[in-house]
């Protein structure tokens, strides 16, 4: 009977320890992870193939591979996406860029001050953007984006458009660039 008791005490300390563990072997998705800190679980793709929090609250996010949604504007997500995740923020934001005037800004942080407002606030660096927190409820479907290929594209886009050249002219600039 006492063996069996401590069977039992031995099992329910382990069944806690699992759970208790950031990252431990019987964790939930990283959109459930992301709801338990009070954050929308859309912030991240369906195409999540893995992921880590350590006890420090760094979060590694490995994605199936680059790729492009949309929110309000475009958003791209590196291979692997980092941040340091608390109570309704994340901080440090590494691998999570917006298109804003046909520029990608890297998201540098996401924050929920208050989930009743309905507001979620994402800092592409100049400035702090206010979303609707519906944006991100659901995890969005990620196309597969070249990461080397758009990143080319997204500099003859800007160089253009900054320098004011015609097409061709700006285009010379990349003429011993392959595509």
């Amino acid at each position: 009977m006492a063996s069996a008791q401590a069977r039992v005490v031995v099992l329910s300390l382990l069944l806690f320890l699992l759970f208790a563990i950031p990252g431990g072997c019987l964790s939930a998705s990283v959109h459930d992870l992301l709801r338990s800190y009070g954050l929308p679980g859309g912030l991240l793709p369906k195409q999540v193939s893995n992921y880590s929090l350590s006890d420090t609250g760094l979060l590694e996010v490995f994605l199936e591979g680059p790729c492009l949604t949309k929110f309000d504007t475009m958003a791209r997500y590196d291979s692997v996406v980092r941040a340091n995740l608390t109570h309704g923020g994340l901080a440090g934001v590494q691998g999570f860029s917006q298109e804003e005037l046909f520029v990608w800004l890297p998201v540098k942080g996401v924050v929920v001050h208050d989930p009743a407002s309905g507001l979620i606030f994402l800092d592409i660096g100049l400035a702090h953007k206010h979303l609707s927190l519906s944006l991100f409820e659901d995890p969005p479907d990620c196309d597969a984006q070249s990461h080397d290929n758009l990143t080319n594209k997204e500099i003859r886009r800007s160089v253009k458009l900054i320098s004011g050249l015609p097409e061709k002219e700006s285009e010379k600039l990349f003429e011993n660039q392959r595509e």
